[in-house]
């Protein structure tokens, strides 16, 4: 099988990558700027051949898309069109990595029949990716599976991101949040990436099909920010300015059911990934 894949430098893309080469049989290619592939521009990647398409590229630090909202729609869009239609081309299937769309829940845990909602730029752009994903299946017949992933961390991810920036912040002995209430189901990267893995390779029974990725719990910043202390040898002081973001969810827990039932679980408990990142800053030399 010949697997393309999008976004194999990005934080999840390194983690699934290696998981996918390891498989006997499989003929890999990653789509990826830095291999000089602009997967936003159809000239760039129209000749390409493979069996799956795993489109993990596209921008996602919320804050960032109000501040270049049209990068956002161009690049999350523009590269996930062209992808749908190589699939579309070479009779293909598509894996494609979506995101939380399900704005303020209805209703907790949430499944994949909860109604979506845009309440931030990002989450427009992965909606409208969506969108396009469903009439591909529908009207074109194009095999695609879309994860809606809900809040990713581990080591190696973005400190502009919560839970790496709390983890770098405990070297100086004092943890500063804005809003500390909001909850959030956390999903460890490495049982991201084995959902990636576990998807490739299963036997897909429908042209379309959504699936929650989380861990069916939820933590407050607060909760996170007292796990830290508890596991940070050395005392540290907690600040909470109470600064709040434009429209904030509060609480989010994912229902996966689904994709549990097809034989994937997540295995890694937020403490355990936690208790890794801490790890990773004491062999960075991070610490003293």
């Amino acid at each position: 099988m010949k697997i393309a894949l999008t976004g194999a430098s990005g934080f999840v893309g390194q983690h699934v990558l290696p998981l996918l080469q390891a498989h006997e049989g499989v003929e890999m290619m990653t789509l990826d700027i830095k291999d000089g592939i602009d997967v936003c521009d159809w000239e760039s990647v129209k000749d390409i051949k493979a069996d799956l398409f795993i489109h993990l590229a596209n921008k996602s630090y919320v804050p960032d898309s109000y501040e270049h909202p049209r990068s956002f729609f161009d690049v999350n869009i523009n590269s996930t069109l062209n992808i749908l239609e190589l699939a579309r081309l070479n009779h293909a299937r598509v894996l494609y990595f979506s995101s939380y769309v399900y704005g303020h829940p209805e209703y907790l845990p949430i499944n994949e029949e909860h109604p979506i909602q845009e309440f931030n730029p990002y989450s427009a752009t992965k909606i409208m990716c969506e969108q396009m994903c469903r009439s591909y299946a529908q009207d074109l017949k194009v095999p695609v599976a879309v994860f809606r992933p809900f809040n990713i961390y581990g080591t190696g991810q973005n400190v502009q991101f919560l839970l790496p920036m709390m983890v770098h912040q405990l070297p100086s002995g004092k943890i500063q949040v804005r809003d500390d209430r909001p909850k959030r189901d956390y999903i460890h990267i490495d049982d991201i990436a084995s959902a990636v893995e576990f998807m490739a390779f299963a036997e897909w029974k429908e042209t379309f099909a959504v699936y929650n990725i989380g861990s069916g719990e939820s933590h407050s910043v607060r909760e996170v920010a007292e796990m830290l202390m508890k596991l940070w040898p050395k005392s540290v002081e907690y600040v909470a300015t109470g600064e709040t973001r434009p429209n904030e969810v509060l609480d989010t827990v994912a229902d996966i059911s689904k994709l549990r039932a097809m034989g994937w679980t997540p295995r890694i408990s937020l403490e355990d990934g936690l208790k890794e990142m801490i790890n990773g800053l004491i062999n960075d030399g991070m610490v003293e």
